[in-house]
């Protein structure tokens, strides 16, 4: 099975979990769920596709990638024995380890529907062990001297 990169997972409207992309095509694409061999289409007349790279969290002056909110989350679990709170914790707790992640969310643009799923990304990546959070720098910086 092909190695499944942080750009080709997609969350679908109306659909659980998280999928790789596998090919686009005129009236969809098509996926296969996280963990699963199985591919299948899904309409883009039914469905909406997010790319979770294309996500991004905002903060009270700007918004950050998704994949960096990931990266401290991964920090906080691993490094700081900070794990995340479970998706269906109170409002009051999820929003205490949202903040514990990123400080300066804005919580009028950030609600607690968006901790949640990404609460469950998160746990989704994680058990998956598709946490490929390297930091592109330091993978350009690592392959750079090939290129000279």
């Amino acid at each position: 099975m092909k190695t499944v990169e942080f750009k080709d997972v997609v969350s679908i409207s109306g659909m659980g979990g998280l999928f790789a992309t596998v090919a686009q095509r005129p009236n969809g694409m098509i996926v296969r769920a996280l963990g699963e061999e199985k591919s299948k289409l899904v309409s883009n007349r039914i469905h909406t596709f997010s790319p979770l790279d294309k996500i991004a969290i905002y903060t009270e002056d700007d918004s950050i990638p998704l994949i960096d909110v990931m990266r401290a989350m991964l920090t906080a679990d691993t490094e700081q024995n900070n794990a995340p709170v479970s998706s269906k914790a109170s409002s009051s707790d999820l929003k205490k380890y949202f903040r514990s992640i990123l400080a300066d969310y804005n919580e009028e643009r950030v609600y607690v529907s968006d901790i949640k799923k990404i609460i469950k990304w998160y746990g989704i990546l994680k058990d998956h062990d598709l946490i490929l959070f390297e930091d592109p720098a330091e993978d350009d910086a690592e392959g750079g001297d090939e290129e000279e």
